[in-house]
């Protein structure tokens, strides 16, 4: 198993924006598809949005579509999530991970928390 590495995030205020990274150092990442997921206090994990191999198609949860856009470089393993328009309810911490999660190659990492405060 690697492990992936989430990194990007931090306090801002409502409307703000963020870019949040993920990588790991193995290149087998390319071949999948790769979601962002969050978590916040008390809820469950959910994914929030995923991008293909090649990178030709992404899906967004309701709540974030038009706000977040999802890219990856397959030339450095990484994948991010830019988020604008930030609101309260974006708060938690957010994961990357295969989509489906492909666990028995990739530890969850460590997550990059998000916080939203005025």
């Amino acid at each position: 198993q690697v492990h992936l590495v989430e990194s990007g995030g931090g306090l801002v205020q409502p409307g703000g924006s963020l870019r949040l990274s993920c990588t790991t150092s193995l290149s087998l990442f390319r071949i999948y598809t790769v979601g962002w997921y969050r978590q916040a206090p008390g809820k469950q994990r959910d994914l929030v949005a995923d991008i293909t191999p090649g990178g030709g198609t992404t899906n967004y949860a309701d709540s974030v579509k038009g706000r977040f856009t999802i890219s990856r470089d397959n030339a450095k393993n990484t994948v991010y999530l830019q988020i604008n328009s930030l609101k309260l309810e974006d708060t938690a911490i957010y994961f990357c991970h295969t989509n489906p999660p492909r666990t028995e190659l990739f530890h969850w990492g460590q997550g990059t928390q998000v916080t939203v405060s005025s």
